[in-house]
Formats: C-alpha cells, sequence, structure tokens
C-alpha cells in the first residue's frame, strides 16, 4: 500500500507524516486538574504503547497544570483546547507539545493569530481538529470546507506546521471527509472515528472507518475513541495498524472458530497461549512471529505449516509444526506450555 504523501511534523520527538511509523495517540480520562491521577494514567498508557497524549484544558487551573505534568511522563504532551484561545496561550506558557485548536469553537482571527504565533515562537505545531458535532455540520463537504478555509488562514500567516483532522461519529462521514481533504493539501492526517461508542459497536466502527482510510494510505497518527478505559483505545489502535501491516507489536495469532469437526476446547488452549504469552517480556523489535492454533484437519495443517509455530489439533490430541515441519505430537492439555517452549527456543 502507497502511502499519501505529506509534510513532516513533530510533536515532541514524535515524528508525523513523511514516512514516519503511524503513531498511536490516546487522551486523558482524568481532570487535568487531578495531577497525581493525570500523571498515573498517563504512566499506564504509555507502559500500553501509546506514544503520544492528549489532555483536556477547561480552565487556567488545568494549563497550569501542564507544567507540573509534562516532567513526570515521557511522551509528547498535547494540550486540546475549546472555547478560550487563552488557554492555548497559557498550555504553551506550561510547556506542552502541541496544541489542539477546535475551528468550531475557536473562530475570531485575532485569537487564532495569538495561538500561531506562540506556537511559531515555542516552535510546538497546532492539530486543526474539526468534530461533526461542534461543527456544526454533520457533512464530508462542510467539515472539508470548514477545515480548508481554517488551513487557509495559517498559511496567511506562513504557519504550515499543521496537522488535521476532520472526525464524524458517522463511519461514511469521516471516511468522504478525508479522502475530500486528502486531495485538497499535504498535512499530515489525525484520524479517528469521534464519540464512537463503547467496545462493541465502537470497536466495529473504529475499525472499519481508520481501517479503510489507512488501506488507502491516508493517515500518519491515530487515535481511538471509545466509552472505556484508555488503554483499550491504545490496544485497538495498535490491533488495527498491525492488522494491516503498518506497525508490528505482538506475535501473530491465528486460530480457527471452532466448529462441529473440533475435538479439543480450542478456545481454552487459546485463553491459556494468550495469558501464559503475555507473561514473556522481550523487545518489540523481537522479529514477529506468526502462530497458529487450529481444531481440525480441514485448514489446521495447512496454516500450521504456514506459520512459524503451529499446532493442528485432532482428538485430545495436536501436532506441532515449525517452519512448516511436524516436529512433535503432543497432548492438548499442554499444548500452550508446548507451544511457549516453541517460542522462546526461537527468540
Amino acid at each position: 500500500m502507497k502511502r499519501r504523501r505529506t509534510e513532516q511534523i513533530k510533536i515532541g520527538n514524535v515524528k508525523i507524516g513523511g514516512n514516519a511509523p503511524i503513531s498511536v495517540q490516546s487522551m486523558t480520562k482524568t481532570d487535568t486538574r487531578h495531577i497525581n491521577k493525570t500523571v498515573a494514567q498517563i504512566v499506564r498508557l504509555q507502559n500500553a504503547g501509546c506514544e503520544i497524549i492528549r489532555v483536556a484544558v477547561k480552565d487556567s487551573i488545568s494549563a497550569r497544570a501542564v507544567k507540573k505534568i509534562k516532567p513526570r511522563i515521557c511522551i509528547p504532551l498535547v494540550a486540546d483546547i475549546h472555547f478560550d484561545y487563552k488557554l492555548a496561550l497559557e498550555s504553551i506558557a506550561a510547556g506542552c507539545d502541541a496544541i489542539r485548536l477546535n475551528p468550531g469553537n475557536i473562530k475570531r482571527k485575532e485569537h487564532i493569530r495569538e495561538v500561531i504565533k506562540a506556537c511559531r515562537t515555542n516552535k510546538i505545531p497546532i492539530r486543526i481538529g474539526l468534530n461533526s458535532g461542534s461543527a456544526g455540520t454533520h457533512t464530508a463537504g462542510g467539515l472539508c470546507r470548514i477545515a480548508h478555509n481554517y488551513v487557509k488562514f495559517f498559511e496567511k500567516q506562513g504557519f504550515y506546521d499543521i496537522i488535521v483532522s476532520l472526525k464524524a461519529s458517522d463511519v461514511l462521514t469521516t471516511i468522504e471527509a478525508y479522502r475530500k481533504m486528502a486531495g485538497a493539501c499535504e498535512y499530515p492526517f489525525h484520524l479517528g472515528i469521534t464519540a464512537a461508542g463503547s467496545s462493541g459497536m465502537g470497536t466495529v466502527k473504529s475499525a472499519v472507518g481508520i481501517g479503510t482510510l489507512l488501506a488507502e494510505g491516508i493517515g500518519d497518527t491515530i487515535r481511538v475513541s471509545l466509552t472505556e478505559k484508555p488503554e483499550q483505545e491504545v490496544l485497538l489502535a495498535k490491533q488495527i495498524l498491525q492488522s494491516l501491516g503498518l506497525r508490528t507489536f505482538y506475535h501473530d495469532i491465528i486460530s480457527c472458530p471452532t466448529c462441529g469437526r473440533c475435538q479439543v476446547d480450542l478456545v481454552k488452549i487459546v485463553g491459556e497461549f494468550k495469558n501464559k504469552l503475555s507473561t514473556i517480556h522481550y523487545p518489540l523489535s523481537t522479529k514477529q512471529v506468526k502462530i497458529a492454533l487450529m481444531g481440525c484437519e480441514v485448514n489446521g495443517p495447512g496454516e500450521a505449516k504456514d506459520a512459524d509455530i503451529g499446532v493442528a489439533f485432532g482428538k485430545r490430541t495436536g501436532v506441532i509444526f515449525k517452519k512448516g515441519r511436524a516436529i512433535k505430537r503432543i497432548k492438548a492439555e499442554d499444548s500452550a506450555k508446548e507451544l511457549i517452549d516453541c517460542i522462546l527456543r526461537l527468540h
């Protein structure tokens, strides 16, 4: 897949656009004024693989909190600004790494001009972040028109350190908006489906919307928006990227859905295997291993042979394959441990 050509910007030490890897973002769900709680959540997100974090700045206390939060975290911090441009100025003074401005509620040119001036002085970028709920339009054309006018104003000020997002809660509207905007500029895009919902339908909407655009080469950084713990957002974002071969975060586990031919408790076996695998810590730079756990003789041997490590089950037993070659017959109850041993020997 060929990625859309964009300029490259930096948020802190994270490059966005150009040929940089597509980065994973999230947003804290704590009150930013509660510094310890906010830092604790950011640290959990760092450990989960989040690469950029955004915090809500709803008042001056929140803006000042940025200064105390920043030294205690290890990833770039973006200040999320709505309604009051002065909060952007305060957040910049407090040391944030980027500003998000909402064109739906920060509209006065003299105010935008002041934020641009401060960002230029401090050498930090601005995300022009549209959401259908606050933009006053729920059409792709409307979102693009607002974004385009905002971008043109920035360009008239000689400011090009820009990221653009055009998020709607409707998947098809979001896809259409990004497609339209992709042909109108070369700024990097921040992808997401806004207010996607909770883990069920929210997961589906995010995966379909973000995944469709990424598969078309559109998108440079992503944030999954779920009514869930933010760690779940990061997990899903990583899974979307890995499913398209854009990033590698985990070993690739494939397993069959099971049917009447399956004669082992494959659901239990896969669960045990994943639990054991999660306790193994090795660098993400380690080569990804493809692992297959298959329940019967129809697709099982073929998938197991195609994987780096695989097991194809029959009646209460299975055969482990390594790089296409059968190496061992095992009992179903021992399979999780046997597979882990094989993987450890690969490393």
